[in-house]
C-alpha cells in the first residue's frame, strides 16, 4: 500500500457499512442458501469469486441473502428471476458507483487526467464517512420514482391492449407495446476526435449527453442509453418522440462548438 493512503480494508468496511467478518461458507449457512445458488447470485451481481476461507462478507451481505431467500420462499421470484434481478442491479450500480467516484476524484484533482493524490483520496473517504448516509436515500428515492413511472407505463399499456381488444384502439402484433424509439448521433464525430485533445473531446461528449438527456426527460421521454456521440431514447407516442428529436436537433444546431446532429425516429411494436 502506498505511503499516506488509507487502508483499503478500512475503506471497504466503511462503504459496506459493516465489518468483514464472515466467510462464504458462513454466509451460506446463516442465510440457509445453497452453495451453487449463492455462487451464481454473486457472479450475477458482478462480484469477484472469493475463496471459501476469506473473510469477505458483512452482516449486510447475510441480510441481503436472507431477504432473497424469503422472496423465493414466498413465491415472489424463482431462482432464475432472482439471478436476472441481481444482474440488473449489479450492472446498474457498477456504472453509478464508477461515475460517483470519478465525479468526486475530478472535483478534488487539479488535473482530471492525473490519478488522485493521497490528499484527494483522504478527502473522498472523509466525504463518504460523513455523508454516505445522505447519498443512500437519494439512490432509493430515484429508484422509487423510476419504479412508479415504469408501473404507470405498464398500466397504461395494459389499458391500451384492452381497448384494442374491444376494438376501441390500435393493436400491436402479438400484444407487444407500441413505442417510439429515437436515435441521435453527432455528425463527423470521428474527424472531431482526431482534432481535439482528450479533455476537449470529453467535454464535448459530456455536454452532448447531458443536453440530450435533459431534453428527453423534459419532453416526457426516457433515455435508454448513451454511447459517447450517440443517444438512444424512447417515448410513448410519436408526437413526443418527434418533439424530442426536433428539440435535440435545434439545440445542437445552435451550439457552434459542437458538430451537427442527426436524429432518426421510428414508431411500432417493440420487445423490451
Amino acid at each position: 500500500m502506498a505511503a499516506g493512503l488509507p487502508d483499503p480494508k478500512e475503506i471497504e468496511e466503511l462503504l459496506l457499512g459493516g465489518e468483514l467478518r464472515y466467510t462464504r461458507i458462513d454466509a451460506q449457512r446463516l442465510s440457509d442458501t445453497p452453495r451453487e445458488f449463492t455462487g451464481r447470485l454473486w457472479r450475477a451481481f458482478g462480484y469477484p469469486s472469493m475463496p471459501d476461507d476469506a473473510l469477505a462478507f458483512t452482516e449486510g451481505d447475510v441480510a441481503a441473502l436472507c431477504r432473497i431467500r424469503r422472496l423465493m420462499d414466498d413465491g415472489v421470484l424463482d431462482e432464475d428471476g432472482v439471478v436476472r434481478l441481481a444482474r440488473a442491479f449489479g450492472q446498474t450500480m457498477t456504472r453509478l458507483a464508477e461515475w460517483q467516484v470519478n465525479l468526486l476524484s475530478s472535483m478534488l484533482s487539479q488535473d482530471p487526467q492525473d490519478p488522485p493524490s493521497a490528499e484527494a483520496v483522504e478527502a473522498i473517504v472523509d466525504i463518504a464517512e460523513r455523508y454516505i448516509g445522505e447519498f443512500e436515500p437519494l439512490v432509493v428515492h430515484a429508484w422509487r420514482r423510476q419504479l412508479a413511472a415504469a408501473g404507470t407505463r405498464a398500466i397504461a399499456a395494459a389499458a391500451t391492449r384492452e381497448a384494442a381488444a374491444r376494438g376501441d384502439g390500435e393493436a400491436a402484433p402479438s400484444g407487444r407495446t407500441l413505442t417510439t424509439v429515437g436515435f441521435a448521433d453527432m455528425v463527423s464525430f470521428t474527424q472531431m476526435s482526431r482534432e481535439l485533445d482528450e479533455l476537449e473531446l470529453a467535454r464535448v461528449v459530456e455536454w452532448f449527453e447531458e443536453t440530450a438527456s435533459d431534453i428527453v426527460a423534459s419532453c416526457g421521454g426516457r433515455l435508454v442509453k448513451t454511447l459517447g456521440d450517440e443517444v438512444l431514447f424512447c417515448a410513448e407516442s410519436p408526437r413526443v418522440g418527434g418533439e424530442i428529436a426536433l428539440v435535440i436537433a435545434e439545440t445542437i444546431k445552435d451550439e457552434t462548438e459542437v458538430p451537427d446532429v442527426r436524429v432518426g425516429v421510428a414508431y411500432g411494436p417493440v420487445l423490451p
